[in-house]
């Protein structure tokens, strides 16, 4: 079966143009760190380009060979071949035999793996990549009910000429999205977690936590939807 990311190749980073809220957070963490960076759920590079421009080497890692084709244009568009390297592969079971200083999963994409088993071999895979003291960096969601009410059964224009329906099932804590673009479309589900479990799973893992943010302005969490976790091995 193929990928579901494949579907939405084409149309995503008009689907995700207005996410640009993490991607200096994640430049900063990168720079900090001296690369290289491996960073697991690459897409189309919308975080790896950046880091890149930034100077940092970046591994990039994705299940969809369709992401990655259109991530490889963009590198050869921005003429940082020499800074990217993207392979495919699974999250849970990188293909990266190297050890870096900083792993780094953004835009949710652990909330892809169905269980708490599957989510915690992936904990296991990206502390296993990492160096003596090297960090790994990811951010999550945990629904409001107010978010919940907002969008649930509704199709919503995301951008031009994209829409997404949100389902949400609290009692799976799964959130079933579909994303439409003309004759194109996909479903994805995402199971979020709350933050006590996210920490039990860290800790099984073997993960020290430096910090939980709120968002990515470094803010603590308190009471927020996103959860940034900020751990060391």
């Amino acid at each position: 079966m193929r990928d579901l990311y494949d579907r939405v190749a084409r149309f995503y980073d008009p689907w995700s143009r207005s996410v640009v809220e993490d991607i200096d957070f994640y430049v900063a963490e990168a720079r900090a760190s001296g690369g290289p960076v491996v960073e697991l759920a690459v897409g189309t590079g919308r975080i790896a380009i950046p880091v890149a421009r930034s100077g940092v080497r970046v591994i990039g890692v994705d299940s969809s060979p369709a992401m990655l084709a259109v991530a490889r244009e963009a590198v050869a568009k921005a003429g940082l071949e020499r800074l990217v390297d993207l392979r495919l592969g699974d999250l849970r079971e990188p293909p990266v035999p190297e050890r870096v200083p900083l792993v780094i999963c953004p835009f949710r994409s652990l909330l892809h793996l169905e269980t708490e088993a599957e989510k915690l071999r992936a904990l296991r895979a990206a502390r296993a990549l990492l160096l003596p003291g090297g960090r790994f960096v990811f951010d999550v969601f945990s629904p409001s009910r107010d978010d919940i009410e907002e969008t649930h059964g509704r199709w919503l224009e995301r951008e031009p000429g994209i829409f997404e329906l949100a389902e949400w099932d609290e009692a799976s804590r799964t959130l079933s999205l579909t994303v439409r673009c003309g004759d194109d479309a996909t479903t994805f589900g995402l199971h979020w977690l709350s933050r006590p479990e996210w920490l039990r799973l860290l800790d099984e893992a073997a993960f020290e936590i430096e910090a939980v943010y709120g968002w990515f302005d470094r803010r603590p969490h308190v009471d927020e939807e996103d959860l940034v976790f900020v751990c060391r091995r």
